[in-house]
């Protein structure tokens, strides 16, 4: 007999209030929730223009302090689908964060990963477990869950930047701490290069010390001028008839961990894409969450069915198993992060390309 024959059934209507004063569900009504057939997502495709988020983070550096309780200026991007949280997807947290002249976010940890991207600026230091690192355009920072961190700007300019953590995640699965660190910062010099780059960032050459892997990697900052010399020589590579790049006119590359060759964090994966002008990249369709920000150029990205043209500085989330592609006349910098090392550490990972299907 079908489960709708057995609608007007009075004794399952009874079954059915006490199934919910016992605080119990049968699977055989919510089958379709519970184990759908593809991911289904309620995080939404979106886009935020830069051109909106800077002058509302501007604003918000006029009228809103940076001190204890609040901690950080620091605006979430609320993704539409997902009911008013501060969740860019239903595992990862992005923001704008923006200091002012001379201002100072007073030292904390937490049990979340985060990390920092530049898009454009200089003048800040983050200062991670008491060793100051220098922030500037295209650099890529880290600071893993339970490191000290603060910031300070030594100049008479505001900067702004994107946070990137897996608050979401943390939540989700109770874990997470928080403490609040010194006043200030345990250390307010600027020094172009941190300790942790003069031991760690030598391509292809690791300390012997330390020579355990490492959860996360110990590199602070990844440099812009590293990441775009290795973008550069890949299609300079292709070029040349090599082949150096993921697909035509399409380089990539990804930040890993020295001490075991992996994604930087263990939450969070990150990479940078550069798609030469007059490029695309192939449709596809991946298991986890992405967002991407443009470092610069312009071009379109399809979320879905939906083509987006973007510019720098601007936001894209791209939900579980949302297609996605991107195409560019003039040439387009993407950086990207996502939950990728969740998801394949869990063995939940899976990636189809729609148009070879």
């Amino acid at each position: 007999m079908s489960t709708d024959a057995l609608d007007s059934d009075p004794e399952l209507d009874t079954l059915y209030a006490d199934f919910e004063a016992n605080h119990l569900n049968p699977l055989w009504t919510q089958l379709g929730d519970l184990m759908p057939m593809v991911p289904t997502s309620k995080a939404v495709p979106f886009v935020w223009r830069w051109s909106t988020l800077y002058p509302l983070a501007q604003r918000a550096g006029d009228l809103v302090p940076v001190g204890r309780g609040g901690e950080r200026r620091a605006i979430a991007l609320a993704n539409p689908g997902l009911g008013g949280v501060p969740y860019v997807t239903p595992t990862l947290w992005a923001a704008i964060q923006y200091l002012g002249p001379k201002e100072t976010a007073p030292e904390h940890r937490h049990s979340q990963n985060a990390f920092r991207f530049v898009v454009e600026g200089e003048g800040v230091w983050t200062v991670v477990n008491g060793d100051p690192v220098a922030m500037c355009r295209g650099d890529f920072l880290l600071t893993p869950g339970w490191n000290f961190h603060g910031h300070h700007n030594e100049t008479d300019q505001p900067m702004a930047w994107i946070d990137g953590l897996d608050i979401p995640f943390v939540n989700y699965t109770d874990t997470g701490f928080f403490e609040f660190g010194a006043d200030g910062v345990t250390d307010d010099s600027t020094p172009d290069i941190s300790r942790s780059e003069r031991l760690w960032a030598h391509p292809g050459l690791r300390p012997l010390v330390g020579l355990d892997a490492k959860t996360s990697s110990p590199i602070a900052c990844y440099r812009w001028k590293h990441t775009d010399a290795a973008l550069a020589e890949q299609l300079a590579l292709e070029d040349e008839g090599f082949a150096a790049t993921v697909e035509p006119g399409h380089a990539a590359v990804r930040y890993t961990n020295p001490t075991t060759g992996g994604d930087v964090m263990p939450t969070i994966r990150a990479e940078f894409h550069r798609i030469r002008a007059g490029s695309h990249t192939r449709s596809r369709r991946d298991v986890g969450s992405l967002v991407f920000q443009v470092f610069d150029g312009k071009g379109r990205i399809t979320l879905g069915d939906q083509e987006h043209s973007v510019a720098t500085g601007d936001m894209i989330v791209v939900p579980s198993w949302t297609t996605w592609s991107v195409d560019t006349d003039d040439g387009i910098d993407l950086f990207a992060f996502s939950d990728a090392p969740i998801v394949e550490r869990l063995h939940f990972n899976r990636t189809h390309f729609p148009e070879h299907a």
